[in-house]
């Protein structure tokens, strides 16, 4: 007994047989697919994987596997399509992980988020994928310098409001600022 394992076995419809060698001597069909199509062909006519590999011009593993998938799932196995390379390590999750960490305080002794600073406290997710997910939103971790926290329950109501006034003014009126930042007491004025 020796340790190469039995080649799988493809048994063809007259039917298959027929549509794979259309593809075969197809012209107009991709090389690739004319390639697999030529390896479930010679595999059915009972030829081994190396032999295969060594009549189309491919390696053995590659002869192999078209003949695995054919006999898997048949003629829609010649497809490259479907489950290709390995699972994504991060996903949308991952990106609402990001979002929902930088809605809290940043930890104490921080006075904000950064990107090594939120993988950290992610844990699980590298600094790289961290930034690229900052980046595809458009969030600018240095751009967040300071916000209002207000008490007042109305206060987004209220906001809305003033926010309103600067976005659409009423007709014939002019809208003009007196202070911006409350609780903060200018000290100190400069004619410019």
């Amino acid at each position: 007994m020796s340790g190469i394992p039995e080649a799988t076995a493809i048994n063809l419809s007259t039917e298959e047989r027929a549509e794979l060698e259309g593809l075969a001597r197809s012209t107009k069909t991709e090389h690739r697919l004319r390639q697999r199509a030529r390896i479930v062909l010679f595999a059915a006519d009972g030829m081994a994987s190396r032999a295969i590999g060594r009549r189309v011009g491919c390696t053995t593993g590659t002869a192999s596997k078209w003949r695995v998938r054919y006999s898997d799932r048949r003629l829609a196995g010649l497809d490259e399509t479907g489950n290709r390379g390995a699972e994504p390590k991060y996903t949308a999750q991952t990106g609402r992980r990001i979002l929902v960490l930088l809605d809290q305080p940043p930890p104490k002794g921080y006075g904000r988020w950064s990107g090594p600073l939120l993988a950290a406290a992610l844990g699980d997710v590298d600094v790289q994928y961290v930034w690229r997910f900052l980046r595809g939103q458009k969030i600018d971790l240095a751009g967040r310098k300071s916000w209002c926290e207000s008490k007042d329950a109305a206060f987004v109501a209220k906001a809305a409001d003033v926010v309103g006034l600067y976005m659409a003014p009423p007709e014939n009126a002019i809208v003009i600022c007196v202070d911006e930042k409350p609780s903060i007491q200018a000290l100190e004025r400069k004619a410019i």
